[in-house]
């Protein structure tokens, strides 16, 4: 009977650890620190946290709505969800109580979120000029602007720039391939390869950079240095070239992507091949933006 007890408790642990395998490190965390927050709110107020209850769940809902984004509200609630998961607890995430409170929460408050801008490609040209006018030295200009224009002209997220091995790269005559080995995107581990061809401009061509980079670089990571610095990096160009840097951050680079490439009339599925999204939804978003003034209404009207 000992040995069944023990034979259990061993598949628990080995079930537990599969579950965390599911997801990659950094969601985990982030999980992990979304649930540590709603344990802090129970511990002050006397209540249980886990297993917990929907009452509870949406008490916590009503306290953060006082002073976050809808959107926290709802990653909040997931994490709450996935951390009972781990723990072979059920929690009725959509119970009336919980429901309808974020619905009222959501009419009061709004969805609206206030994105970082797109770098488009004109931006981009502008920092890259940025760049070479700036007392940085020969070394970190090459880095910098390698890392921009790879950074834009893939889609790439800043955690799979920063990732990227030599051993991921391969120059063929038509451009450079990069293998991604993981993202957010890619749960499963099989990685995806991106494609990036020479550009007309030297000045601006990414696969080029990436060729004299690599030649000066030693290092087996393509970009030694880690995904915040790839946010600071693009701020501190954005605002040398006369943007507003509060508007930009790491994602700017594959959101500029996406957009820019719309604009250019490339299709969903295009646009989905480079940067590796799984849903429509947010492509659509970077297409919509795009046709602001491409489509717009007032277009013939502005030509009399």
């Amino acid at each position: 009977m000992n040995d069944l007890t023990t034979e259990i408790k061993k598949l628990e642990v080995e079930t537990l650890d599969n579950l965390k395998l599911s997801k990659a490190k950094n969601t985990v965390r982030a999980y992990k620190s979304d649930f540590n927050d709603f344990v802090l709110f129970c511990s002050k107020h006397g209540m249980q946290s886990m297993p917990t209850e929907p009452k509870i769940i949406s008490l916590y809902l009503t306290y953060l709505s006082k002073h976050s984004r809808f959107s926290t509200l709802k990653r909040r609630l997931a994490s709450i969800n996935v951390m009972h998961k781990y723990k072979g607890h059920y929690l009725d995430t959509k119970h009336p109580i919980i429901v309808e409170n974020l619905m009222g929460i959501k009419r009061q408050i709004g969805i609206h979120q206030k994105a970082k801008k797109p770098i488009l490609f004109n931006d981009l040209k502008q920092i890259v000029k940025a760049i070479n006018n700036s007392e940085l030295n020969d070394f970190k200009k090459l880095r910098d602007k390698t890392l921009i224009l790879i950074g834009f002209s893939g889609g790439f997220r800043r955690s799979e720039l920063v990732a990227i091995t030599k051993d991921d790269i391969e120059f063929v005559k038509e451009g450079v391939k990069i293998f991604v080995k993981k993202s957010k995107s890619d749960q499963s581990g099989e990685g995806m390869t991106k494609a990036i061809p020479f550009f007309k401009h030297i000045e601006y061509c990414p696969v080029v950079h990436l060729k004299n980079w690599m030649f000066e670089n030693r290092d087996n990571l393509v970009f030694p240095i880690s995904d915040k610095n790839v946010a600071l990096i693009i701020k501190k160009h954005a605002l040398k070239a006369g943007l507003d840097d509060k508007r930009y951050a790491g994602h700017s680079l594959r959101s500029g992507f996406a957009t820019s490439t719309a604009e250019l009339g490339a299709s969903e599925r295009n646009i989905m091949s480079m940067t590796g999204h799984k849903s429509v939804d947010m492509v659509r978003r970077y297409i919509k933006e795009a046709d602001l003034f491409k489509n717009n209404a007032l277009n013939k009207l502005t030509n009399k």
